[in-house]
């Protein structure tokens, strides 16, 4: 077999996109074996994969620093890999791609489109369309080191064993709808309450609300919610990552911010309405198999400001997200 070793490090959300491509590109080539270089965490993404075996980097831990990552590189080296696929592009990744060239290896690096990306997010003279899928860009790298790969841009429904204690909420008639209300930056955050009065709705309704993030602010958060409306249940804390997966899985439908939840919900084949605010579908950060049909979004001419989220994105006196009501997500919603 040959044997690619591919490289992303962070954050959760392109990590979960790297998943859906290397599902595919896993059916497609059944003489390849993957190593997996990234976070510790991430590898609950992977599990499912054939021929793919996890190596976690520790950069903070073992391989920090240079003499960290040259310990990474001897590691990685045990493998014999045919070739690198350098899926981050950062200073890290960029310094084993030069240790692996120097070694004779084929190395293809991800090209991120920051020009493009930069026309589409300035202030003035935007070029506003549709730039390449960051799934695509992934799958170039592969096709740059000799492996076509043809991607679906499907759903693939994911058949998973329900975790304990969520049979009961899983295994119902009702429609179930998880819900991810957080993000990493918050201009991508659709206001908190907004978002409970959708919570609330939904309840009244008879829907089952499941509820997903990380940390103990979000769980106070979500906790509260759940008490107070009738069949809403605060996940955040009480499961793994993988087990996370798992349950969204089982849902009928996700609801997320222009996050990790998304993603994770593209890769078990779930499908997602998302909500963008500073951001923009157009970056291509759409996830996996998921449609701009889905997207909740109000166009203006600011939008968007950045690419990840980090900037504000003032539109009208308002930040950008603010501009989708309760009432246009619950229809979207109620309408699916």
């Amino acid at each position: 077999m040959k044997r690619v070793l591919v490289m992303r490090f962070s954050a959760m959300g392109d990590v979960a996109m790297v998943a859906s491509v290397l599902k595919e590109f896993q059916q497609q080539h059944q003489d390849t074996e993957i190593i997996m270089v990234s976070r510790p965490l991430f590898s609950a993404f992977f599990q499912e994969i054939p021929r793919l075996t996890f190596h976690a980097i520790q950069p903070k831990g073992r391989h920090k620093g240079v003499f960290g990552l040259l310990s990474l590189f001897n590691e990685l080296k045990s493998y014999k890999p045919y070739a690198v696929a350098d899926l981050h592009n950062n200073i890290r990744s960029r310094f084993l791609d030069m240790l692996f060239k120097g070694i004779g290896k084929r190395v293809a690096i991800l090209d991120k489109g920051r020009a493009e990306k930069k026309a589409l997010t300035r202030p003035e003279n935007k070029i506003k369309k549709q730039l390449q899928l960051t799934t695509e860009r992934y799958a170039d790298v592969f096709r740059n080191i000799g492996f076509p790969i043809s991607l679906s841009h499907q759903l693939e429904k994911d058949f998973r064993l329900i975790p304990p204690g969520m049979m009961p909420i899983l295994a119902g008639t009702k429609k179930k709808i998880g819900i991810s209300p957080f993000a990493q930056h918050s201009y991508k955050v659709f206001p908190l309450e907004k978002m409970e009065i959708v919570v609330q709705q939904l309840a009244e309704k008879g829907y089952e609300v499941l509820l997903f993030g990380g940390g103990a602010e979000e769980q106070k958060i979500t906790e509260a919610w759940a008490n107070k409306y009738p069949g809403v249940h605060s996940l955040v804390g009480k499961y793994k990552l993988q087990q996370e997966l798992d349950i969204i899985s089982h849902l009928d439908l996700m609801v997320s911010m222009d996050s990790s939840g998304m993603h994770m919900a593209s890769l078990v084949g779930t499908r997602c309405i998302s909500i963008w605010g500073a951001t923009h579908p157009f970056a291509g950060f759409l996830g996996f198999g998921q449609t701009m049909d889905d997207c909740v979004q109000v166009e203006h001419p600011n939008r968007p400001s950045s690419v990840y989220g980090n900037k504000p994105c003032p539109c009208d006196g308002m930040e950008a997200i603010d501009l989708i009501s309760p009432e246009m997500l619950l229809e979207k919603i109620i309408s699916l």
